[in-house]
């Protein structure tokens, strides 16, 4: 061209586009492979394609069309592994050769850069250049010296690329990809450079709606890729046409962002080849013919490449040196001159000096990124005096982030040390406590500045050592704030105390909360600029919580998100706050653009209708029931936190069918006394007390829920609204007409849990119906409707003769133990005595023994002696029921002086002081006198077995 920026050799190549076409092998599902190739197919394509690699060092530019995106990752591993990389350069060693790399998806017809961490509402911009054609403004170029970088590269966009999971595929990509490699040769001795650049372009596939079974927005997104291949399709027929001579009025380049970046690549200046992955799948088999058919026709077109040469080095350097002998016989001139005369190496040379200079002067912030590669790029040099850090250009030290504020700190450095000051309310942690006030700081402090800009402080040259820096990473601060918050493995309870190994589910919690952490923090921030109200805090679901036997739940990250203006709460989970929080970004990202911020309430993310809060659960264990004992306790409502919510006063025992408590006669011994007999009990829920959702806001209310064995749905009590301490009073009976052994093994070995549920306005009360239950016809609920069976029925009668049996089995295994004994006596005494006493000591041995058998005792004695230990058992039992008995009245007097609260006249004081002190005087005494009572009864208990047991021998 004329103007000399761009300058294309008059002599083009003229190329069709190469079509390849792979045919997928058979998968593991497939019965048999009939067809076995000698040779590497892919290898040979790889060889083949290697060449237009090998022209784009001639400055060509080529661009390849990988309808897989594995086959897309494998070319790109096949050309720049180290070896090729080298082989190819070898020939141009005279020439200085730069490599950048650039990767972006089209997602739902907006361009997303996947090497930026940052993404832009609606994208970027696609815009037209009448040299460079189409291309996308400021799309991320980064330069590689070697394969190593380009694969981390692709590792890091690959991951964050969009994706989901339809029937057709576990991962399906959702969008398209272009992956740019562009080589740039700088010819020093000629001020001339050539460019060329390797395009490789990821084609979603088309799909059927019905075959991948794709709906929401899964069906958009399908909506989308089809039609932008529709378009694509329209553009290689025109200009398939245009190739075969036929008269073409218009090529629809414009008609979607992916044409428009692919117009170089098809019927302009590119060498391309395009590579149809097809299935050999019958199922597959017009979605293969459709692509075989969109092959033939993308061959059909053909290109123009020519070689890419500038001559602006050349024009640039002449411009400069036009400028420098304008300046004059000046010391500017010479200062000029002198810089001109520098390269760019030596430049930078000179001020990496500079920089190791200061770093071995002053202390210093290093800075601490996500990304291991850019942490430490950044360095903050505090010299003498006070400087300011902030967002404002005069500032000493100029930050950029979330929740940085103009002036937002200050830093002095005097008298040999540095102290840090936060203004105003700017938010400055250090090592992972905020502060408010003049921190002084030590050597290796970690300092967190607005939401998430961290920084490691470097001290004074006389401060330092042979530290390892390389522990002081991105993850090292979050777990450090973590700590200060009280969340750390060991509160989670990451570690078994049985065999000393981590949970690794819990371990993978904790992750999620150091990864949340600063997203919270940011928006937190997010939300005070936009001047929404919210406060977003990290929890732990069932940090604290058990289930029915007193296992751990399983635990998972949440946020707990309150506005400050209506009190209103919402609990979002992981998921939910993560696509919240891309949503709350756009929002801040048109509110930084000077853009319209205001959106309806149900487009707005820091927005959610009220719903109902679980905040706590009561542990009530049932074995009371199991021995038909009453149960009135006041129990705590632990949070997820497993802190005190509420008290619970709630009620449990046996009834009669009609309703009637039971007394203390009733106790049984065994719960098997119990089994396949009717059994009722009620649970009485009376009040909750010291609720702190309702001293928050006393509009709130409260529901509590309770579901025991076997019933289908969860009952509810009714909702009670602005009452700070409600009054439930609500009564439940249930019924177990036939107990059954795993029943009462229930009650024996389980708690009933009661959930506290908050009610907030707006929100929908938790229904109180009770569909699906089944009720006897006094009305009760019943419980344990399984049938036992006529066998099971006799479990009870079979249960005393077991017993009966293990008690004649203890007997008889003292006999024998008593014969053992005798028989190593004689033995011993035979061996002891001479022949002429053997007469006597054998006939008095057989004696004992015929004695002892003579004394066995027969079927009738055994009877009695099981009745023997029958009655120490009942009178054991009753003893056990005397102290219960006891212990009520005690317990009865301790809640009584529990509730005796002090007058406020003064002079009621003394009498009350004495009336206390008379009840606590009796309140030991019958403690005392309890306890000896029990020990007696036992004592003479034991003695009468113990007298028993020797009469028997």
């Amino acid at each position: 061209m004329n103007n000399g920026k761009m300058m294309k050799m008059p002599m083009p190549s003229i190329d069709s586009v190469r079509v390849a076409v792979r045919v997928r092998p058979f998968s593991q599902v497939s019965d048999k492979c009939y067809i076995a190739l000698t040779s590497s197919i892919s290898l040979k394509l790889f060889e083949n394609l290697l060449l237009l690699v090998k022209k784009s060092f001639t400055v060509f530019n080529i661009s390849l069309f990988p309808l897989l995106y594995i086959y897309l990752i494998s070319l790109v591993l096949f050309f720049f592994k180290d070896d090729c990389f080298k082989r190819i350069l070898i020939y141009f060693m005279p020439f200085f050769i730069q490599v950048t790399f650039s990767m972006l998806e089209i997602y739902n017809e907006q361009v997303k850069d996947l090497l930026s961490k940052t993404k832009k509402p609606g994208g970027l911009k696609v815009r037209e250049d009448q040299q460079l054609g189409f291309y996308v403004d400021g799309l991320k170029s980064v330069p590689c010296e070697n394969y190593a970088q380009i694969e981390r590269l692709m590792e890091q966009g690959t991951k964050i690329r969009t994706t989901a999971s339809t029937n057709m595929n576990a991962s399906s990509s959702r969008s398209h990809m272009v992956i740019t490699i562009q080589f740039k040769q700088v010819f020093l001795d000629r001020d001339l450079s050539k460019q060329s650049s390797i395009n490789l372009v990821d084609l979603a596939g088309s799909e059927r709606q019905k075959s991948s079974g794709s709906e929401g927005d899964r069906l958009r997104e399908g909506s989308r890729v089809n039609l932008s291949l529709t378009n694509l399709g329209n553009v290689i027929s025109a200009l398939a046409d245009a190739a075969m001579g036929k008269k073409v009025l218009h090529i629809p380049y414009r008609d979607s962002v992916l044409t428009k970046l692919l117009q170089s690549a098809l019927g302009g200046n590119s060498r391309t080849t395009l590579i149809a992955a097809i299935s050999p799948a019958d199922i597959c088999y017009e979605e293969t013919l459709s692509t075989l058919r969109y092959a033939e026709r993308a061959k059909k077109i053909r290109n123009k490449a020519v070689v890419n040469t500038s001559t602006l080095m050349r024009e640039s350097r002449a411009q400069n040196n036009k400028l420098l002998l304008g300046c004059g016989n000046s010391r500017m001139e010479h200062c000029l001159l002198c810089c001109a005369a520098l390269s760019g190496e030596e430049v930078l040379s000179l001020f990496l000096l500079q920089e190791q200079q200061m770093v071995k002067t002053f202390p210093h912030l290093l800075n601490v990124n996500e990304d291991p590669q850019l942490t430490g790029v950044l360095k903050h040099f505090i010299e003498a005096g006070s400087c300011d850090a902030g967002q404002a250009a005069s500032n000493a030290i100029t930050l950029q982030g979330l929740g940085i504020s103009d002036k937002h700190a200050s830093f002095t450095n005097s008298d040999g040390k540095v102290t840090v000051t936060p203004h105003g309310k700017c938010k400055v942690i250090v090592n992972g406590v905020s502060i408010t006030t003049k921190t002084k700081l030590q050597h290796l402090d970690r300092i967190i500045l607005g939401s998430n800009s961290a920084y490691l402080y470097i001290g004074f040259p006389s401060e330092r050592g042979s530290e390892d820096l390389s522990r002081f990473d991105y993850d090292f601060f979050q777990l450090e704030r973590a700590a200060s918050e009280g969340v750390s493995v060991d509160t989670l309870g990451a570690v078994n105390s049985g065999d000393g190994k981590a949970d690794p589910s819990v371990l993978a919690v904790f992750q999620d909360y150091i990864k949340l952490m600063p997203l919270v923090a940011e928006a937190n921030q997010m939300s005070e600029e936009l001047k929404k109200g919210l406060n977003m805090e990290l929890k732990v679901k069932n940090l604290a919580s058990s289930d029915s036997r007193g296992c751990d739940l399983q635990k998972e990250v949440m946020v707990k998100v309150t506005n400050q203006r209506t009190r209103q709460v919402w609990i979002w989970s992981k998921a939910k706050f993560i696509n919240r929080k891309f949503l709350m970004e756009e929002l801040y990202q048109r509110f930084l653009d000077g853009e319209d911020s205001h959106v309806a309430q149900e487009d707005d993310p820091f927005w959610d209708p009220a719903e109902v809060i679980h905040l706590g659960s009561a542990h009530i264990w049932l074995q009371s029931l199991a021995y038909c004992m009453k149960f009135e306790e006041q129990v705590e409502f632990l949070n997820c936190d497993g802190l005190e919510e509420a008290v619970l006063h709630i009620h449990m025992g046996p009834c009669s069918p009609t309703g009637q408590a039971r007394g203390e006669e009733d106790v049984v011994i065994d719960p098997l006394e119990l089994l396949g007999k009717r059994m009722d009990f009620q649970i009485r829920i009376v009040q909750c007390l010291g609720t702190k959702w309702l001293k928050e806001d006393a509009e709130r209310g409260v529901q509590m829920g309770y579901r025991i064995y076997d019933l289908p749905n969860t009952l509810y009590t009714k909702p009670v609204w602005k009452i700070l301490n409600p009054q439930i009073e609500e009564t439940v009976q249930f019924t177990a007409l036939n107990a059954s052994q795993e029943f009462l093994n229930y009650l024996q070995t389980n708690a009933l849990i009661v959930d506290l549920w908050g009610l907030q306005e707006g929100c929908a009360e938790l229904s109180c119906s009770q569909p699906g239950l089944m009720v006897t016809g006094e009305g009760h609920i019943m419980v344990d409707t399984k049938k036992i069976s006529t066998t099971s029925n006799q479990i009870p009668e079979l249960y005393l003769k077991l017993l009966k049996l293990e008690q004649e089995t203890e007997l008889l295994r003292n006999i024998n133990r008593v014969l053992r004994e005798e028989n190593v006596f004689l033995k011993e005494s035979l061996e002891k005595t001479g022949s002429s006493q053997q007469g006597k000591r054998p006939l008095k041995s057989w004696c004992l023994l015929t004695g002892m058998t003579a004394q066995l005792p027969a079927a009738r004695e055994v009877n009695q002696m099981c009745t023997q230990q029958a009655s120490y058992d009942r009178a054991f039992a009753k003893a056990l029921k005397v102290f219960h008995q006891s212990m009520n009245v005690a317990r009865g007097q301790f809640l009584k002086l529990r509730h005796h609260k002090p007058p406020e006249d003064d002079q009621m004081l003394r009498p009350f002081v004495h009336q206390q002190s008379q009840m606590l005087k009796d309140f030991g005494d019958l403690l005392e006198s309890s306890l000896w009572k029990l020990k007696n009864d036992v004592a003479l208990i034991v003695k009468k077995k113990r007298e028993c047991l020797l009469h028997m021998e």
